[in-house]
């Protein structure tokens, strides 16, 4: 028993002994005689061939010159020593304005001192702080009147044009939604080209032929889309587009190409439907130019393809072919397309937003 407590008291002695030797203080080595100590700022001892730095030596002054603290010779650095100043640069006493990299991005910068055209320097362009990348509508459309003069032409017409100028006037109920009335008048402008005239004569070619006079519609407009795009680089165009159909009716008669000399066709008013689209495009909040195609349908009654040789009217026995009623052929259901280029005005010119931006 007496010898295990001897066991247990020299194991404990052993394991003290090297915590004890840990926590002493390293000694400086006194200097040798007749050697002064380094002066403060100096090279550490060893470091100037390549020894180890003592880390617990006081290190130099702030401010001392790259190398110290045993650095010059390629030595260890003192960690706990007090570290160079901030923003010394190397071999130019740390004078570094950072102007050099502005002139490397922009060689036109004003600090450059080489041009002082915005074209060319990007720093002197003038920005626009104030960017909204959802804005509100450019152009309301409720409460508000539209004017809507314009030149329409035939498309499908291939042996007589029907040009002549319309006029529309549409009131927004919703910024989408607005009822209104449109008119066209053709009257002589309606033309039949002498070339065509003498064409079907040589050829006898009977093609039977209709002149427009005027018509008119009530007319409902359905806006769907709106937006925006650049142009002519930093100018940005508003546009809709819209959808427009109505009822309304039309005065035409057929030209007499069969028997000109003596059939003389009266204007008569036909039921029309009409269905279109369109595009605007707005240059300010109440100036716009449009485009917009347009198709006006009726039943057309023909020209008869042949001259009757008897009448059932004994006033025109004798001359059959002045009879009226034998004039007229078959009803066809004929479509006029047209397009409608023109521009739209927009009553009251201004407003007020019910919100800011």
């Amino acid at each position: 028993m007496k010898q295990a407590r001897w066991w247990l008291l020299l194991a404990a002695a052993t394991l003290a002994v090297p915590t004890e030797a840990f926590a002493q203080n390293k000694k400086a080595p006194a200097a040798p005689a007749g050697k002064p100590a380094p002066a403060a700022g100096a090279p550490a001892a060893g470091a100037a061939a390549g020894g180890v730095v003592d880390l617990d030596a006081p290190g130099p002054a702030t401010g001392a010159p790259a190398g110290t603290n045993g650095a010059a010779a390629g030595g260890a650095i003192d960690l706990d020593g007090p570290q160079p100043n901030n923003g010394a640069g190397a071999g130019t006493g740390g004078t570094d304005t950072g102007t050099g990299s502005i002139c490397d991005i922009d060689p036109n910068a004003p600090a450059c001192g080489k041009s002082t055209d915005p074209a060319k320097s990007p720093a002197l362009r003038v920005l626009k702080p104030d960017v909204y990348a959802v804005q509100q509508i450019y152009a309301l459309r409720k409460n508000r009147l539209e004017l809507n003069p314009y030149w329409g032409f035939s498309l499908n017409d291939q042996f007589v044009s029907h040009p002549g100028p319309g006029l529309a006037v549409n009131y927004y109920i919703t910024n989408v939604l607005a009822v209104g009335v449109n008119g066209n008048y053709y009257g002589s402008f309606n033309s039949d080209s002498e070339f065509n005239f003498q064409n079907r004569r040589a050829t006898r070619l009977a093609v039977p032929l209709t002149e427009y006079l005027a018509g008119g519609n009530l007319n409902f407009t359905y806006v769907p889309v709106y937006g925006k795009f650049s142009g002519f680089s930093n100018f940005i165009f508003h546009f809709d587009t819209y959808v427009v159909g109505g009822i309304g009716a039309i005065w035409t008669k057929p030209i007499a190409v069969i028997d000109p000399d003596n059939r003389k066709f009266e204007q008569k008013m036909k039921l029309d439907f009409n269905a279109g689209l369109g595009l605007r495009v707005f240059f300010n909040r109440w100036f716009a130019v449009n485009l917009e195609i347009r198709d006006y349908i009726y039943n057309e009654q023909l020209e008869a393809t042949t001259i009757s040789k008897k009448s059932s009217d004994p006033k025109y026995a004798s001359a059959p072919e002045r009879d009226p009623s034998t004039w007229y052929g078959q009803n066809s259901l004929t479509n006029n397309v047209q397009a409608q280029i023109g521009v739209s005005l927009f009553l009251p010119p201004s407003w007020e937003y019910r919100l800011p931006k």
